[in-house]
């Protein structure tokens, strides 16, 4: 069984997958659609090749912890999901991924068409990583 960690914007997806130990993230892809129905289609691939029994959402909270606009928009994407695939959705705060991700890019020289391409599954593996490591720590 494995968890899958997702970076939800507008018009991409950032995907990153535990390992079978609920130990390690690693990063997947980004996912560019256009409608619910393009995202659900490759998303359902995943849930095909892999056991997943948890989905670690981002939730971009506002710096203060309150919801942002984008946070009701996942919300409202949280519900697609847990009406989709059955399975629990956790909401992880994802407060500076981005920032991180970005920042790591730029320091190893990585130009702005390649870290464009990448900065939302490295967000998401931020995201799942930081779940995991809490659920070690608190004995899972």
């Amino acid at each position: 069984m494995r968890i899958i960690g997702m970076d939800y914007g507008s018009k991409t997806l950032g995907i990153s997958l535990s390992d079978e130990t609920k130990t390690l993230a690693s990063p997947i892809e980004t996912i560019r659609y256009s409608n619910f129905g393009e995202l659900f289609s490759k998303l359902n691939e995943y849930f095909k090749k892999y056991e997943i029994e948890k989905i670690v959402l981002g939730n971009p909270l506002n710096l203060d912890g309150s919801l942002s606009d984008r946070s009701l928009n996942t919300l409202e994407f949280k519900k697609l999901l847990e009406n989709k695939y059955q399975i629990p959705v956790i909401m992880e705060d994802e407060r500076y991924t981005s920032v991180i991700v970005n920042n790591m890019l730029i320091e190893n020289n990585t130009r702005r068409e390649k870290r464009k391409k990448v900065v939302d599954k490295l967000a998401s593996t931020i995201i799942l990583q930081g779940y995991l490591d809490r659920m070690e720590h608190n004995g899972k």
